[in-house]
């Protein structure tokens, strides 16, 4: 990685007072998205970013979790080859290069936002801190700047709880936590969340001793209860020791960053190393949003209409801090949407009916749509188990489902897959959902042997089934079958 980047590209000429079409604040995933969209449109873009272009999921999400649990799995794997007949002796884990392979996949895919490519794309950049000022104005180091219309997109940081204790020893966040030098020897992770589970199972497959504490009564407290088991069961045979149920009272330093955390149980969770994990708090302080008339709800998240406007008409807001589902795909879609709002005064709207997620575990927890545990009246949950999904059984992966939500009709409204690769299979759900197809259209469309996906496709086929041997549909196929038989003697 460099750090040697032009901070700034030339807009074209213009009058100096010239105010620019579209202002991006923030140069995450949001902000590069909608810079892109606005320039593409013909307009004139100045996007400005305090730190480095990429945002979050390039520098301390994404990118380097999923190259950490790639390294984490390759260990696992070789533990487990007996399951195969392999047996491999005295596997051992070089943190320093597994750290090294995460900064490779950082550098490798960091061009593609750099600031040198928004450049390529028209987008003029500039590193600064922004202020709103004024509804149309606002300061970049001090420097005032005016546009028609701007894009917040701040983005979010990790949360802190309040948690007496935690402020006097240095713990990690999913920020942080990329610093590390070496493999923590007793990792305790608060907070059992997708982050949590992540870096949790990843840090135990690496050589970590690990503790998950979640104060709901389950991990994954958003996602399937049948999922959730699943990825507990995953963690335990992984050496990961869950406590759940229970908030933290307090936290006992005995040590700069080592200590005990007691539960409100009364249980003690030791650490030598602390990794908080329970959320994330939308960046929307000190940067003028009162001062721009844009409103801010309890939560510091910036209220928005499904236009994804602000209270300000001039000002849109995408990504992390709407208090719309903090994904990343969903931030880049929001803002295409936002900008192209903004540019051309059309009114596209924010449709969250599909929006698929990902927990990247082993196994992956992929969801979209209805939740399989909250089925609305009228529909029904048809599932199949991957101990009848080939592909799993010879890849000794047998522990997996996919589920699905269909109405009255047999349209799927929502679905949850655990398995390897959920979250590939995801995408034919999430488009079935999307276009109203049913568990018809599914099964009637052909699937490659031996796939995972052969998952969702059996469960389409196993209730297009069981709708044929309902009493009035067999009764009607018995009518046709007797018409066709009637008709075929005829012909003789």
């Amino acid at each position: 990685m460099t750090t040697d980047r032009p901070t700034t590209h030339p807009a074209p000429s213009v009058a100096p007072d010239e105010p620019w079409d579209l202002l991006v604040v923030g140069g995450g995933t949001a902000g590069i998205v909608g810079a892109k969209t606005a320039a593409r449109l013909g307009s004139r873009v100045l996007l400005v970013e305090r730190e480095r272009t990429g945002g979050d999921c390039l520098w301390t999400g994404c990118v380097p979790s999923k190259a950490l649990l790639a390294a984490a799995g390759v260990a696992a794997g070789a533990r487990g080859g007996h399951r195969f007949g392999i047996d491999v002796v005295g596997v051992s884990v070089d943190f320093a290069k597994v750290m090294e392979h995460v900064r490779g996949a950082i550098a490798h895919i960091a061009p593609v936002d750099s600031v040198e490519a928004l450049g390529q794309a028209s987008v003029s950049v500039r590193t600064g801190t922004v202020r709103f000022t004024g509804p149309d104005v606002a300061e970049i180091d001090g420097t005032p700047v005016r546009f028609r219309q701007a894009l917040v997109a701040t983005g979010a940081s990790p949360a802190v709880p309040p948690v007496p204790g935690l402020d006097e020893v240095e713990h990690l966040t999913s920020e942080t936590v990329w610093g590390l030098s070496e493999l923590p020897a007793q990792l305790v992770v608060l907070g059992g969340g997708s982050i949590g589970c992540e870096l949790g199972q990843a840090f135990a497959r690496l050589g970590s001793t690990v503790s998950v504490v979640e104060g709901a009564a389950r991990i994954l407290p958003r996602e399937d209860p049948l999922a959730a088991a699943a990825i507990a069961h995953a963690l335990a045979e992984d050496g990961v020791e869950l406590h759940t149920g229970y908030g933290v009272a307090r936290v006992e330093p005995t040590g700069r960053a080592a200590g005990v955390l007691h539960l409100e149980s009364g249980q003690r969770v030791p650490f030598s190393c602390l990794l908080v994990a329970v959320g994330r708090s939308p960046r929307t302080s000190g940067i003028g949003l009162a001062e721009a008339g844009v409103e801010v709800d309890d939560q510091g998240c910036v209220v928005v209409d499904d236009l994804l406007r602000t209270t300000n008409p001039r000002i849109w807001a995408a990504g992390d801090l709407t208090g719309h589902p903090q994904l990343t795909h969903l931030a880049g879609v929001h803002a295409s949407l936002a900008a192209s709002n903004a540019i051309l005064g059309v009114r596209r709207r924010v449709d969250l009916t599909a929006v698929p997620r990902v927990t990247f575990t082993d196994p992956e927890v992929a969801a979209v749509g209805v939740g399989t545990d909250e089925v609305p009246t009228g529909s029904r949950v048809v599932g199949w188990s991957h101990t009848h999904v080939d592909r799993a059984v010879a890849e000794g992966e047998p522990a997996g489902f996919a589920r699905l939500v269909v109405d009255g009709r047999g349209r799927v409204l929502g679905a949850t897959v655990v398995g390897p690769r959920a979250g590939e299979t995801l995408g034919e759900l999430t488009l079935a959902i999307t276009q109203g197809l049913t568990t018809r259209d599914l099964a009637r469309a052909t699937h490659a042997y031996p796939t995972y996906n052969d998952g969702p496709w059996n469960a389409a086929i196993s209730d297009v089934q069981e709708q044929l041997r309902r009493p009035a549909t067999r009764r009607a196929l018995g009518v046709l079958a007797r018409v066709r038989r009637w008709w075929v003697s005829r012909d003789r």
